[in-house]
């Protein structure tokens, strides 16, 4: 089922510092998205900061475990990275742009104890696992992003119309170096070749005088961190669709403002600094971050939602509560479908949750509401920037959906597990 082209958003960018820019015990600086005058997601960074994916390290393999396939790493954190064969061999990408490597080999003959790599973290380490690495090195810039390892030219799959695409792939392969490869971003879209092009040439320049340091980085050891918050949320997150950003320092604004004006952004003039202000308390973050680490969740019309979280599994039961509807049952159970499918989606991106998904909605007689509920949950996905897939109607009439992990979620970076109840909840 092909995935609507979703309608473009109000969105508003609040970020809030703790003594950013001085030199303190505690730099912290904090964002909050809002589309539609709705939080969707929140992030927060600390100096010396635990973000790591993105992060490129030289690393010596310390086991090599042929049962599972995989490998261990030492990349000079607390927990040795871990590297699955596919991610150990260079990446082939197939049509839809995703890295698709032959998986023939075993990883004992790809790599030996003690032998030494150049990696990348992929996935945070969360829990007891450490963080995901892979040899295949990527290097995000606004509009692309540049494989300094292999050429080839991909279009992100957001961009559906074919002219588009071509004419982005036209430009890219125009532009590359030679033997390197780009991806262009969802955000290239409509933007012209001078920029798209600048932007490739930065990021090669940038891979060309990483390239001499690599040798004389002591093992294990870092190479190169993936940008600050702030310019993270330039390259990934002002999209066309931001119309307006609030600050609490003036700094910060600055930054933002010129950034903002070289790329010709119009929210470049629509920054607003509230100095001294909790802004998260004005915007309400606060008190939705509490709401979003509850299970239960209310819906306007008196529904519910019930969330239960696995380290794999996330299970999603709709309940409609204290909403009777008016006409008919089906309409009732429709109506009361369609909201929990939109309050999934913000709740999945808020709480940050990824893996299998399992959505237990309130029986619908006929495919009619079926399909209407699935494609109103795929529409509200396709607003995501992390990668989510819905994948249909199960035998038992569950929705199965998956969701790419990115980073922690929202329980790991706000609570800690009860030491008495082992973080069940119950006396």
């Amino acid at each position: 089922m092909p995935i609507p082209t979703p309608k473009p958003r109000r969105k508003e960018i609040v970020l809030q510092s703790q003594n950013w820019g001085k030199s303190s015990q505690s730099q912290k600086i904090r964002a909050a998205v809002f589309e539609q005058g709705q939080l969707m997601e929140v992030f927060e960074e600390e100096e010396n900061s635990s973000h790591m994916v993105g992060n490129i390290y030289r690393g010596r393999v310390e086991n090599v475990l042929p049962g599972m396939q995989a490998a261990f790493v030492d990349i000079g954190l607390e927990k040795n990275g871990f590297l699955y064969v596919a991610d150990a061999l260079p990446a082939n990408y197939d049509e839809e742009d995703k890295p698709s490597p032959v998986i023939q080999e075993r990883i004992e003959n790809i790599l030996k104890p003690r032998q030494e790599l150049l990696v990348q973290i992929t996935k945070e380490p969360v829990g007891t696992k450490g963080a995901r690495i892979s040899v295949n090195l990527t290097l995000p810039g606004r509009y692309v992003v540049l494989l300094p390892q292999v050429s080839y030219v991909g279009i992100s799959r957001k961009i559906e119309d074919n002219d588009e695409r071509e004419r982005l792939r036209n430009l890219a392969a125009a532009s590359k170096p030679e033997g390197m490869g780009v991806i262009v971003r969802t955000l290239a879209e409509g933007i012209d070749g001078e920029e798209i092009a600048q932007d490739i040439a930065r990021l090669a320049a940038f891979w060309q005088s990483l390239v001499p340091k690599i040798p004389h980085v002591s093992v294990p050891g870092l190479v190169h961190r993936d940008v600050d918050l702030v310019s993270r949320l330039i390259r990934d997150w002002i999209d066309q669709d931001v119309e307006k950003i609030t600050v609490d320092n003036d700094d910060i604004s600055q930054i933002l403002r010129k950034a903002l004006q070289e790329i010709e952004h119009p929210a470049a003039k629509q920054i607003y600094v509230i100095s001294g202000a909790d802004l998260f308390a004005k915007y309400g973050v606060d008190a939705e971050i509490r709401k979003g680490l509850r299970s239960k969740v209310w819906l306007k019309s008196g529904g519910y939602l019930v969330i239960q979280q696995t380290e794999a599994l996330i299970v999603i039961d709709v309940n409609t509560g204290k909403y009777v509807g008016q006409r008919s049952l089906e309409e009732t159970v429709v109506h009361t479908n369609l909201e929990a499918a939109e309050e999934i989606a913000r709740q999945l991106r808020l709480r940050n949750l990824g893996g299998i998904i399992v959505i237990d909605f309130i029986d619908m007689v006929t495919e009619e509401a079926q399909k209407q509920v699935l494609e109103a949950l795929e529409t509200v996905c396709s607003r995501d920037k992390t990668k989510s897939q819905v994948l249909g109607l199960t035998q038992l009439g569950l929705v199965e959906m998956t969701r790419k992990k990115v980073g922690q979620t929202l329980a790991v970076r706000y609570t800690s597990p009860c030491p008495n109840c082992d973080g069940t909840g119950w006396v």
